[in-house]
């Protein structure tokens, strides 16, 4: 996998921000109730959609490899927190359907295939964030 690369830019005087990868741009906001004017998705929102788009995007090339048609694919990424005396445990959940039936031995395989997404893999391991200020 290739290095990954994305620069951000807050604007001055609200939270909206501006994500740009390779020659994409993203735009980012906090939910009014947050401070923010509600634009667009949050960062976390946009993590959750990176997950399942990943997941889905694996899935369909694994299908693709086995000859299996899936239809569609949608994967609903659920973040849920619990308190605990340990303190806060953050939990994501993949809820993942297709559009096409299934048999139990393809999802057997469809869901260990779904572990190996990139991005999910990238959360689940250990990764060091490096924070540098110029």
């Amino acid at each position: 996998m290739k290095n990954a690369a994305s620069k951000t830019i807050l604007s001055r005087d609200s939270y909206k921000a501006i994500a740009f990868s390779r020659s994409h741009e993203m735009n980012m906001d906090r939910p009014i109730e947050d401070g923010g004017n509600d634009i667009s998705a949050s960062p976390i929102e946009y993590l959750l959609a990176a997950i399942g788009g990943c997941v889905s995007m694996t899935l369909r090339v694994f299908a693709n490899h086995k000859r299996w048609d899936l239809g569609e694919i949608t994967v609903n990424v659920l973040q849920k927190n619990k308190l605990t005396s340990s303190g806060l445990i953050t939990s994501l959940v993949e809820e993942i359907s297709f559009e096409k039936e299934v048999t139990q031995e393809q999802k057997h395989e469809l869901l260990i295939m779904a572990g190996k997404c990139p991005v999910a893999q990238l959360l689940k391991k250990e990764t060091n964030i490096q924070s540098i200020i110029k």
